[in-house]
């Protein structure tokens, strides 16, 4: 199953990069009003359908175990949901007097805005051996969180530039994520035994369903001739997103290890992937409903894109290292544990 997760994880890599450059190539095909009219196909039907697909796949029944570690989930749902995009805010004062695009300095803005992803985190901690039913909470309860708190996030640091009223957004929010979503979930209460059977690809839906998006979403910059994005900014980004993601990976780290926090290693390990991972299937189909029409809707977006692959890459290469603490950490608190 890892090694298909793996592979799916990878091939989707290239999607996004095919995806791009086929909207690069001709795209006239996705633009509104083109062939696929992605205004109908896109903004409403893809949309619902990946909301409806996490409804469906989402296993609510095992989390309950998970609710009693209450300050844990504090601790992440905080950290990700306030610390990150306010930290993110103070930062980008900074780099505000740089050369750097403004439009990717918003997109690293939109970032720190998201819910933690619902798989990524969750396969982490499992392969290093974490609390995994910790993530999974955390994973699944910040993705309902987001659905609220991240389009409001969004309009207080960045606002809607689009002709889009405040209303109309959230109206369109709860056709296209919330309900889809309710129904998921009930349409899973009556086929659940079928499901645990078959296994269909939820992981594969969403990912076809998210490439058509971005897809689209870059069908529309590729068409309008007065957007210009230097490779000196999209380089300072990508080292940027690095750097960001290295530092709060160390900082959940520090904050979760202290003796007065409370937190196991497994705990930590938790902590560490579910504080600092942004999830692109939420959050590309939010910018796309609430920077509806905006000219600069795929630059706001390429920071969003960058990071999905850097928090996996990451998260890969540091999985040893993580579990050799875990491992060192937990066999210590077992020699200090009294003999009875």
């Amino acid at each position: 199953m890892r090694l298909l997760e793996r592979m799916r994880k990878e091939w989707f890599m290239i999607g996004i990069v095919l995806a791009i450059a086929g909207a690069k190539l001709k795209p006239s095909i996705g633009v509104n009003g083109g062939p696929l009219k992605p205004e109908i196909t896109v903004s409403y039907i893809a949309v619902a359908t990946i909301f409806f697909n996490s409804g469906l796949s989402l296993k609510t029944e095992e989390l309950t175990s998970a609710l009693v570690h209450i300050r844990l989930h504090l601790f992440i749902q905080i950290f990700t949901l306030a610390f990150f995009p306010a930290t993110i805010w103070l930062f980008l004062q900074l780099l505000s007097i740089t050369p750097i695009n403004e439009w990717l300095l918003k997109g690293l803005q939109t970032v720190g805005c998201m819910p933690p992803p619902v798989s990524s985190a969750v396969i982490l901690t499992k392969a290093v051996g974490g609390n995994e039913a910790a993530a999974i909470f955390n994973s699944a309860f910040g993705s309902f969180l987001g659905i609220i708190i991240t389009p409001l996030l969004l309009l207080l640091f960045l606002g809607s530039s689009s002709s889009v009223p405040f209303t109309s957004i959230f109206s369109q929010l709860f056709m296209t994520v919330v309900v889809p979503l309710i129904i998921g979930q009930s349409v899973r209460r009556y086929i659940k035994d079928w499901l645990e059977r078959t296994k269909p690809p939820f992981g594969a839906v969403s990912s076809s369903v998210l490439l058509a998006i971005i897809y689209t979403t870059f069908c529309d910059t590729f068409s309008n001739p007065n957007i210009d994005l230097d490779k000196f900014s999209l380089i300072l980004v990508l080292f940027i997103i690095f750097s960001i993601q290295l530092s709060f990976m160390l900082l959940t780290f520090i904050f979760s290890t202290r003796s007065s926090s409370g937190f196991t290693p497994a705990d930590t390990v938790a902590i560490i992937f579910c504080s600092t991972h942004k999830s692109l299937t939420l959050g590309i189909p939010m910018l796309k409903i609430v920077f509806a029409g905006h000219e600069h809707l795929s630059l706001i977006s390429v920071p969003l894109l960058v990071y999905h692959p850097v928090q996996i890459l990451l998260g890969s290469v540091l999985v040893p290292t993580i579990k050799s603490w875990m491992v060192s950490r937990q066999k210590g608190v077992k020699l200090t544990r009294p003999t009875v």
